[in-house]
């Protein structure tokens, strides 16, 4: 069985990912806003296609840390969230990156930052990331410092 990463030779064309998603009536709280816990939804919908484009459909990662700021609450007025996802940085198993969610007319309403780890599905346990896969979050990550760099003018965010 190969590896939880298992990899075609697949880098991430796009390096930061960027999705929309419509805000649902059941994101929304008592409060008349989105609940907290739907950004964590809103983030992973992100993150889970960043590593599938960067690393290939058959990988095998669980999230282990995540901290996210609100920066300003968001509602079912606002239609729609422009999520974004980017990888700052590896360790022996572990990959972190960093997610924002703005509104649809564009400003921040949260920013975060979270780690996975790559996960052995026989074993239940994590496992070291691989030579190979290194080279690809290699490139990516640079990929990615770039176009942060680029898209929001606000240098190396590492």
């Amino acid at each position: 069985m190969p590896g939880a990463f298992a990899m075609v030779g697949h880098v991430c064309s796009a390096p930061v990912e960027h999705i929309e998603i419509a805000i649902r009536w059941r994101d929304v709280d008592n409060y008349g806003h989105v609940n907290n816990a739907v950004y964590l939804t809103y983030l992973e919908e992100c993150r889970d296609r960043w590593v599938r484009r960067t690393l290939g459909e058959d990988v095998g990662f669980v999230i282990v840390r995540v901290a996210i700021a609100f920066r300003r609450e968001l509602s079912l007025e606002d239609g729609s969230v422009a999520v974004a996802c980017w990888s700052t940085g590896y360790g022996t198993s572990s990959i972190r990156t960093a997610e924002t969610i703005r509104a649809k007319a564009g400003w921040l309403a949260a920013e975060s930052e979270s780690v996975i780890v790559a996960h052995d599905a026989a074993s239940r346990r994590s496992r070291s990331i691989t030579d190979r896969e290194r080279s690809v979050l290699d490139v990516a990550i640079e990929a990615d410092r770039a176009s942060v760099r680029e898209s929001e003018g606000s240098g190396d965010r590492t």
